[in-house]
Formats: C-alpha cells, sequence, structure tokens
C-alpha cells in the first residue's frame, strides 16, 4: 500500500522536470498517507475506549458524553476510511511561496506533533482558487498542478500556469502536463461516474458554493457537469451545514435505477455517507416501481389537478345515510344529526383517520342520549361515560358507523380511485370521460411511478388511525413496564438497588433489543414524514406537478438543488415551457437560477448535429458550446431492409463502453436501452436506431440520444433520417461508412 512509483532517473533530458515533479510529489503523497493511518489509527483507538467505557455507570452527563464522543468518532472513522482514493488531487502554488495541496479531506501534521496543515479540504475556503481561478484572474496563484492517483501511488500530473510573470525561471522550466480538463475527458468511461472534484471549473464551482437557503435551479445541456456539480455542491453543503444536515441528511432524486447505480459511490468517495438515493417510483416507503404510465395517464395524473381529485375521493367517503339512520327499534339518528357531525369533523381540519375519532364519538353521545330518551331514562354524567363505549362494542352499531367514516389507507384509496368509474367520476369532475379512461385500470394493478404522487398526497390527507396508533402507545407502554420490573429484579438480586448511579429505568434501556443502530440515512428513508435538511433533484425537467408536491414535502425548508434541461424534456407531463411553469405553484419568490453553458462531454462533431435537431425542433432552447472534438465524425449508416439486429452484429468492435440506444417499440427486442432509460447517462460510443422514430417520439428524446456519446457516435437507419439532421451529417461529413464502432454484444448493461 505505501510503495514508491517507478520514476525515471534524473537527467539532463526533456522528462527531467517531469521526472522530478514526480518525486516530489510521491514523496509527498506517501507522507500524506502516513498522516491518514495516523488519524485512522487514533480513531480506533477512540473507538475502542468508548467500546470499554461503555456501561451504565457514572452520571447521567457522564454518559451521555461518552456516547456523544463515541458516536462522532465513528462517524470520523467511516469519513476517514472513504477517502482512501483519490486522497490528494491538486497543488497551488501562491506567489509568495506558499504551497498548499487539496484533497478530499482536510489532514494535520499529526506525526511531527506540530499540527500545521498539510492537504485542505476541497471544500474549506482555502481550496477555492483551485476552481476559480484563471490566468484572466490569477489572484495570488502562479501555478495549479493537477495530480493523478492509482492506489496510493502518483501516476500523472499537470500544470496550469496562471501567472508566468509571478515565475522565476526555475518555475517556468518546471511547468510540466496538459490542461487537466482535457486531459480527463478524453479519458475512457468506465461505467460508473467519476468525482471529478479536481475538474471543476469556475461556473460549476458558483453552483456548489451557493448558500444553502432557498432552491438552486441548475439549466444546463448535456455534457455540462450539471450531475456531479449537484452532487459536489451536497458534499460541500454537507462539509459547511454539518450541524444541520448530518442530523437531518441529503436526499438525492434521480430520473431512474441505473442512473442511481451510475452515480452511488460519488459522495461516500467525498467522505459523505448521510445521503439517500432514489428515484420519484421509490419515495413513498413499501412502494418500489420503475413502471411508467402512458403519455395519456401520466399527462392526467401528473396534473395538478390530482391533488383536489384526491381530496374529492377522501371526502367521498365520509358518508351520509340516506334518510335517518337506524340502528334498532329505539336506536336511531336523525340525518341532521349526522350531517351536522361530518361538517364539525371536517371543520377540524384533520386528516381523515385523525378526524374519524371525533366524527364517531359525536355519533355515539347522540345515539346514547336517543337510546335513554327512547326508554324514558334520565341521561347522566354516569351514563355519558360509559354508554358510548358499550354502543360502540355492538357489532351492528360498529358496522353502521364504520361505513359512514370508515379508515382509510393510501393504498386501498388510490387503488379504488383509478378502479371505479364512478368514485373516478365523482372525484375528478373537470376531467373528460377520455382523460378519466386513460386512468382506470383494474383493482389490484400494480404502481406505476405516476400512481407514488397519488399515494403521497393520499397519505397526507388520510393521516393515521388514532385508535391505531393509541394501541401501539399502549402495547409500547406494557413492553416498557415489563422491561423496568425485570430490571428492577435484577437490580434487587444483584445487590444494586441503592446505587445512586443506577436506576431501573437506564439498566432496562442499555439491554433492550432494538437492532442494528441506524444511520441518519437508513432512518429517513423508511419514514415518509422525514423533514430532511437538503434535497437535490436530478434530470428535475421530467418531474411532474404532483411528483413536485411529493418531493418538496420531503423538504420543508425548501433547500433544494434542482437540476435539468427544459431541452431534454420527454415526459409529457414534464417542464415544457419554463422552470416557472412548475416551480412557481410552491416555490414563488424561493428559487433562483444558474446555467451552465460549457459542454465539456460531447465533442464538437457530434455536438452539431444534436445543436441542428435543438433549433430545427426545439426553438427558444440553447444548446451549450462544445469545447473539445475527436478526430472521428458522426457516422449514419442505412439499414434497407430494418434488420437492425444483424446490423448491429456486423459492427465492429471498438474500445471503450458502448450504450446502444432505440426507440421505445424496438428497445426491448434488441436489448438496447430507451431514451429514458440513457438519460443521465454516458458511453464512449453510442449506436443510435432508427432517428426518425426517435424524433416522432418528441424532439427532445432525439437530442437526449444524439449527446450520451463521448467519442464515437453512429446512426442506423431504414427510414430517412430527419432533415435537419441529414443536413448537420452531410455538413461535417458524417454520412457513409461506420466507423469502428464499440462491441454491441457487450451492451448497454455493461455500459452502465
Amino acid at each position: 500500500m505505501n510503495g514508491s512509483p517507478a520514476v525515471p532517473p534524473p537527467g539532463a533530458g526533456p522528462d527531467a522536470p517531469l521526472a522530478e515533479a514526480l518525486r516530489t510529489e510521491q514523496a509527498h503523497l506517501t507522507g500524506l498517507y502516513a498522516q491518514l493511518d495516523a488519524a485512522r489509527e487514533r480513531t480506533r483507538r477512540t473507538l475502542a475506549a468508548a467500546g470499554r467505557e461503555a456501561g451504565p455507570g457514572g452520571t447521567h452527563q457522564a454518559r451521555l458524553e461518552r456516547e456523544l464522543h463515541a458516536a462522532e468518532a465513528a462517524r470520523r472513522a467511516a469519513r476517514l476510511e472513504a477517502v482512501e482514493r483519490g486522497l490528494c488531487f491538486g497543488r497551488l502554488d501562491h506567489r509568495d511561496g506558499t504551497v498548499r495541496h487539496i484533497g478530499r479531506t482536510g489532514l494535520t501534521d499529526e506525526l511531527s506533533g506540530t499540527y500545521e496543515p498539510v492537504l485542505i479540504d476541497w471544500r474549506a475556503p482555502a481550496a477555492r482558487p483551485f476552481y476559480t481561478a484563471t490566468p484572466a484572474d490569477p489572484g495570488d496563484l502562479v501555478r495549479r498542478r493537477h495530480l493523478r492517483t492509482s492506489g496510493r501511488t502518483l501516476t500523472g500530473l499537470d500544470d496550469e500556469a496562471l501567472d508566468l510573470a509571478g515565475l522565476d525561471e526555475g518555475g517556468r522550466r518546471g511547468l510540466v502536463g496538459e490542461a487537466a480538463l482535457l486531459a480527463a475527458l478524453d479519458r475512457e468511461r468506465t461505467g460508473r461516474m467519476a468525482t471529478v472534484v479536481a475538474t471543476i471549473q469556475t461556473e460549476q464551482d458558483r453552483v456548489i458554493r451557493a448558500p444553502l437557503p432557498g432552491a438552486l435551479v441548475v439549466q444546463g445541456g448535456p455534457g455540462t457537469g450539471k450531475t456531479v456539480t449537484a452532487l459536489h455542491r451536497a458534499a460541500y453543503l454537507l462539509y459547511t451545514h454539518r450541524a444541520v444536515l448530518e442530523r437531518r441528511g441529503v436526499l438525492v432524486v434521480g430520473p431512474n435505477p441505473a442512473f442511481l447505480r451510475y452515480i452511488d459511490q460519488v459522495l461516500p468517495a467525498l467522505g459523505e455517507s448521510e445521503v439517500v438515493l432514489c428515484t420519484v417510483g421509490e419515495l413513498f416507503p413499501g412502494v418500489r416501481t420503475a413502471v411508467e404510465d402512458g403519455p395519456d395517464a401520466a399527462v392526467v395524473k401528473g396534473g395538478p389537478w390530482m391533488a383536489d381529485v384526491v381530496r374529492r375521493a377522501v371526502e367521498a367517503h365520509q358518508l351520509l345515510p340516506a334518510g335517518d339512520l337506524r340502528l334498532g327499534d329505539h336506536l336511531w339518528l336523525p340525518h341532521r344529526v349526522c350531517a351536522e357531525a361530518r361538517q364539525a369533523a371536517r371543520g377540524l381540519r384533520l386528516p381523515h383517520n385523525r378526524a374519524r375519532g371525533f366524527f364517531l364519538r359525536t355519533l355515539l353521545d347522540a345515539l346514547s342520549v336517543a337510546q335513554a330518551l327512547s326508554i324514558g331514562r334520565p341521561y347522566d354524567e354516569e351514563e355519558a361515560r360509559y354508554a358510548p363505549r358499550e354502543l360502540w362494542a355492538q357489532p351492528g352499531v360498529r358496522a353502521a358507523l364504520d361505513a359512514l367514516w370508515p379508515v382509510l389507507t393510501p393504498g386501498r384509496l388510490i387503488d379504488r380511485l383509478l378502479s371505479d368509474p364512478a368514485l373516478l367520476a365523482t372525484a375528478a369532475p373537470e376531467l373528460s370521460p377520455a382523460e378519466r379512461s386513460a386512468v382506470l385500470r383494474p383493482a389490484g394493478t400494480p404502481w406505476t411511478t405516476g400512481d407514488v404522487p397519488l399515494l403521497d398526497e393520499a397519505a397526507e390527507l388520510l393521516g393515521e388511525d388514532g385508535a391505531a396508533v393509541r394501541a401501539r402507545a399502549r402495547a409500547a407502554a406494557r413492553v416498557l413496564d415489563e422491561e423496568l420490573a425485570y430490571a428492577e429484579g435484577v437490580l434487587t438480586v444483584t445487590g444494586q438497588r441503592e446505587d445512586a448511579t443506577l436506576d431501573a429505568g437506564l439498566l432496562a434501556g442499555r439491554f433492550r433489543d432494538t437492532g442494528p443502530e441506524r444511520t441518519t440515512a437508513e432512518r429517513a428513508a423508511a419514514d415518509r414524514a422525514w423533514a430532511y435538511g437538503h434535497v437535490v433533484v436530478d434530470e428535475a425537467q421530467e418531474l411532474s406537478a404532483m411528483a413536485w408536491r411529493t418531493v418538496l414535502r420531503r423538504v420543508p425548508a425548501r433547500s433544494l438543488t434542482i437540476v435539468g434541461d427544459l431541452a431534454q424534456t420527454g415526459s409529457p407531463a414534464g417542464a415544457r415551457a419554463s422552470w416557472a411553469e412548475v416551480l412557481d405553484r410552491e416555490l414563488a419568490g424561493r428559487w433562483r437560477e444558474e446555467r451552465l453553458t460549457v459542454n465539456y462531454r460531447t465533442p464538437a462533431a457530434i455536438m452539431a448535429p444534436a445543436a441542428a435537431v435543438v433549433r430545427a425542433h426545439l426553438p427558444g432552447r440553447q444548446p451549450p458550446r462544445a469545447v473539445r472534438d475527436t478526430p472521428g465524425r458522426p457516422h449514419a449508416v442505412p439499414v434497407a431492409d430494418g434488420d437492425y439486429a444483424a446490423a448491429l452484429a456486423a459492427l465492429p468492435a471498438g474500445p471503450g463502453t458502448l450504450g446502444v440506444i432505440a426507440p421505445d417499440a424496438l428497445a426491448a427486442a434488441l436489448g438496447a436501452l430507451t431514451v429514458r432509460e440513457a438519460k443521465g447517462l454516458e458511453y464512449d460510443e453510442v449506436v443510435l436506431l432508427d432517428p426518425a422514430a426517435l424524433l416522432a417520439q418528441g424532439p427532445a428524446d432525439l437530442y437526449v440520444a444524439l449527446t450520451r456519446a463521448t467519442r464515437r457516435l453512429t446512426l442506423l437507419h431504414h427510414t430517412p433520417l430527419p432533415p435537419a439532421l441529414a443536413a448537420a451529417l452531410a455538413v461535417r461529413g458524417g454520412s457513409g461508412p461506420a466507423g469502428p464502432p464499440g462491441d454491441p454484444a457487450g451492451g448497454p448493461t455493461d455500459a452502465r
């Protein structure tokens, strides 16, 4: 683990500056890992000592302090383990001769006892010039150095001269390497997003370090680094506002499960673990679905009107009898009393299941009075205490009142709403018959992603049944009483009853088996009502109005990073005209927008036909500016008989990752990705099938598909190419035989 790299011996040749720089930086890197190991060992000793000291002894304050100390040590140990890979990635040389190394965490010189900083955390203010300094505005920097490592070995470095006038002759001769950003982009993809802390540019840094409060919209086209910028912003906020966010956690909402697998190591690699990653289809505990609705159903279910539809569906279960409520020869309630009870219960503005208790008690009290009067008996205080309970114990009474205001669950309500034409017509009078027909399906149909916001809306309107909550509380109290009684017996038998440092409650708590301790992220993921400290929404243009309501319930403080591109909206229920269209309903005056304008990923040769599609079919949208290129050009290959399987098999293999993207109607049969599945991902090569059919799905779908490639793009088609695309390829010289694409057998599964 601590071995040195094989570097050339010193000499006078052109490689001498590089060899010397490699030796110097490797020596420093080896020292940093020694400091990291020392910090880990010290943390392990702290944890071991906390384990030895654990127990019921001492004052309550002392015990609490020990537990807090141990918990903090455990968190620090996890952070130190997470930064093993890529510990140090940069260096800043200041005009006054000061040198600072930048890395994934901060370290001080513990081994010498000076505790001087030897590594600056990338999120610290002192590290910011690493991302913001430019030759036009270098500040007090003369050089920025980017370090590349494998394990604990330095494998390469690149220098940027920020102020040549500030470098002496030796400093000029010592400059080595190439521009770090383009070098990083030219390396092949591995199928998992890298943590490109070392290549974050100025406009991205402005986003990362934006203040915590409010909602920040990051609008950027393909390849502008929206996702990696948002994830680094989450890590930066966790670092800067740890006291707030570590307790509440951060939620990252992504477009699909493949995307979440793609990014799932980014934040842990930055030393952050208090993060929950999920899709919209996983936002409701107990439901995990990636099944999409058809376009018509998606528009209906995702519209803001569905909040009123669900509310009316709840109210439709708060019934009145057709006339007077008769429960026997001498037991009945006038219709007016039932109506007044319902009105009063609704007036409480409580969730349905909580208001049910008030409604039932009101009717039971009225029944008790009616019962007493029917037999000529005075209704006294004793009668008022016991008569309602006795009436509720009668099966006939309970069944009749249950039918008027039943206990509802979100699943039961939404399933009935979407399968019962009469209920849907009552709850959704604003929908046309065709719109209602689009969402009706058989009872018990598996949930779709469009159902999840409806389930969440229903849960908000229904609440928990008060009787069930009280029953759980009584059961928990009984268990606690049993534990306390057992603990009292233990103290008596062991002769520790008089020990002032012990009591039965403490002893019972110490030995209570509550299972393994859960992290903030684990507790948050299981709790629908959890209030996160910050939420990141990626591919946010795809969210419907109802999905936004679901997301915003998770962050009452309205602290969000919203990442997306309106030109890539594929969902029929997503944002179309502007961000204000979807955000002003819930966040009016509380959001601001930043734009990322530089495409670092997509070569200019591939971006040109993609931009032509935008100009022709998405007026008003501005594609980002590509800053890199590759020798190859996109190729369009006719498939005369439409046999795409054979055409794919005939393509020669090439290096790197491969994504095959097809229209929805072809994807499953060919084992290819749909556009929705490919969204947010990138590949060294993309083979795109039937561009005209993708355009027919929507201009955004074709635009997304064209911009997934980082090196090579091949288009297979059996129908004519869209005119704008054909013209752009002709101008760029991209028609004709295919270049050396990747092996389709590797397929989208490997590429992910």
